[in-house]
């Protein structure tokens, strides 16, 4: 079992869960995390860079003089890459560098990213986290009272208007609900701050399963 505080926004402790292993499959798969983050990475990777073949060029076709008698070096028509003006050797064409994974495998990497942010004690519960209005100093204030000074993913039940406007502003800050959470998000910061509500939807979605 796992014993983490759960804190109000002021910083303080209000009371301690205790959290088992096995909801979140256990142990971590380090191999299947690894391929998810490779998955995460090669998704974001555009892939558009192109670049013109001596067939893309334009150009005659015609060899610009003979191969023997003139003197010259052996040469080809104007599109070679050899030339100004020409193609480009090896060019590049557009690609699609995207990986795919099995949906339960998906998850289990995912469990894996979570278990693996509580042992290391990189989870941050606190009790709520609601705002009137958007206010980026308010948010800012919550992370110095919780001591985090780090890239943080912040994870929310349901999506919330004005505390998404109070966060877009502050660096190395990523907020998202649950229900999208992924391994290459949750690796990719540091800290990981979540509301007690969510934590528990999490916990019996996890136990259903």
């Amino acid at each position: 079992m796992i014993d983490i505080a759960v804190y109000n926004k002021d910083g303080k402790e209000v009371e301690s869960l205790q959290v088992d292993e096995g909801v979140f499959g256990g142990y971590v798969r380090h191999a299947l995390l690894k391929q998810a983050i490779v998955m995460y990475h090669a998704n974001k990777r555009v892939g558009t860079a192109a670049t013109k073949s001596r067939g893309m060029v334009k150009g005659s076709t015609r060899k610009l003089f003979k191969q023997k008698g003139t003197g010259n070096a052996r040469v080809g028509n104007i599109r070679t890459n050899k030339r100004v003006g020409g193609g480009v050797a090896f060019a590049k064409v557009s690609r699609d560098f995207g990986k795919r994974m099995p949906k339960k495998q998906r998850s289990l990497a995912t469990d894996s990213a979570i278990l693996a942010k509580l042992l290391n004690g990189c989870v941050c519960i606190v009790d709520q986290l609601s705002f009137d209005a958007p206010k980026t100093k308010d948010f800012a204030t919550i992370l110095g009272n919780l001591n985090i000074d780090r890239s943080c993913l912040v994870a929310i039940g349901e999506y919330n208007d004005n505390l998404y406007k109070s966060a877009r502003n502050v660096p190395k800050v990523a907020i998202m609900p649950v229900s999208d959470l992924n391994a290459g998000d949750i690796c990719n910061r540091q800290k990981m701050l979540i509301t007690k509500d969510a934590f528990m939807s999490l916990m019996n979605k996890e136990t259903e399963n």
